[in-house]
């Protein structure tokens, strides 16, 4: 009889630390649809799977500074000086370093930033693309903000691309998770109709997400998809139409998900699972079992399931972070992926940017297949001389 009291107790304390942590974590949000991932029926890939490793970067040399021109300077500096040392050491299967995409933030302009960046871009490590931090903004100064921004890149830096019209076009990550006025207590946005203006601005696709364990994370998880702007509410981007092989990209913004699971391996106090939201800092160090990870969670377009996308995230100005993200940590997770996941018979490795990986998305929708390298440039291209 006691025994039984003791496993009942047991399974009730196991329940409420679970509600509590479904609560305090958000779970809520996103949990049912994890579940449902666990039971779907996959698609089955024929011949070796490409993996698409995109490493994307929530730049901002002013963290948690008084804006001091010379600790912005250090930070971007560390960055000039060592990342060739780290990247140059690794290529995937094209002949490719790793590529960094640079999300800069438009209210943290410096040029001699930018400049910086842009020459670590041409040496062939990445591409900058457009970051944005707002509160209770509007939309004609979201336009101006974003149209001035892009005159600077492309002017001032020669960055950004062109789609196959000369129209230019730039991936987007929203400033504190909060796309399209997300956040549940209206804070850090304030438009409720932005996926609708980044489209109309040459925004074709937005890397925000994952945002777990935070409040804005949506409900749809581990995807490729077309959100649909309801003008009137806030986070349109919970659900949308998946990106097929040879559907018609229907839609007002597409939105590319890093990998979000929980991670049974990396249990807290050994009985709980952690959250596993692809993000990159010194608490939560790359390790092997963390980029199996990535990989099992097979984001792909549906139809293309040899086509795999892993797109991780950081905050690489970060103080305590930068000798993870420079050092030894990341070194060691671009050897395991070319160990693992490049041998050429069952994994290519293929390391690509922002605009890569709408380009091969767009690529496998219109019906190509085969070697994803050969549509890094299929619809957005880069400028002669940006690289």
């Amino acid at each position: 009889m006691i025994w039984i009291l003791l496993v009942c107790s047991f399974l009730l304390s196991l329940f409420i630390a679970f509600l509590f942590i479904l609560n305090k974590k958000n779970l809520n949000i996103w949990i049912v649809s994890y579940i449902k991932q666990l039971f779907r029926k996959e698609e089955k890939a024929e011949g070796p799977v490409h993996l698409m490793f995109c490493f994307v970067d929530h730049f901002e040399p002013q963290w948690n500074s008084p804006k001091s021109i010379d600790i912005e300077r250090v930070r971007v500096d560390r960055w000039l000086n060592d990342y060739p040392l780290v990247a140059g050491k690794h290529k995937d299967a094209d002949g490719n370093y790793p590529q960094h995409t640079f999300f800069y933030p438009i209210e943290e302009y410096r040029k001699e930033h930018l400049d910086k960046i842009q020459s670590l871009c041409e040496m062939g490590y990445g591409e900058i693309e457009v970051h944005l931090h707002h509160h209770d903004d509007t939309p004609e100064n979201l336009r101006q903000t974003i149209e001035g921004f892009k005159s600077v890149l492309v002017e001032d830096h020669n960055s950004l691309s062109f789609d196959p019209d000369g129209n230019v076009g730039f991936a987007f990550i929203h400033g504190n998770w909060a796309l399209d006025n997300s956040h549940p207590e209206g804070m850090h946005c304030g438009i409720n109709d932005e996926l609708k203006i980044l489209n109309e601005l040459g925004c074709y696709v937005d890397m925000t997400l994952p945002s777990a364990p935070g409040p804005t994370q949506t409900s749809t998880i581990n995807s490729i998809y077309m959100a649909h702007d309801d003008l009137e509410k806030p986070k349109s981007h919970d659900k949308g139409d998946i990106v097929k092989v040879g559907k018609e990209l229907d839609g007002d913004l597409m939105i590319v998900q890093g990998p979000l699971s929980l991670d049974w391996k990396n249990r807290k106090k050994k009985i709980l699972p952690t959250i596993e939201n692809s993000d990159i800092r010194d608490s939560f160090p790359p390790s092997e079992d963390r980029v199996d990870l990535w990989v099992d969670q097979k984001i792909h377009v549906k139809g293309r399931p040899e086509w795999v996308f892993i797109k991780i995230h950081t905050h690489g100005t970060q103080d305590d972070s930068i000798d993870t993200l420079l050092g030894e940590p990341v070194d060691k997770m671009f050897s395991y992926l070319e160990a693992k996941y490049n041998d050429g018979e069952s994994y290519v490795l293929h390391y690509v940017n922002a605009r890569e990986v709408y380009n091969i998305i767009k690529a496998a929708r219109d019906g190509k297949s085969g070697n994803p390298n050969d549509y890094r440039d299929y619809w957005y291209k880069m400028r002669a001389g940006s690289k």
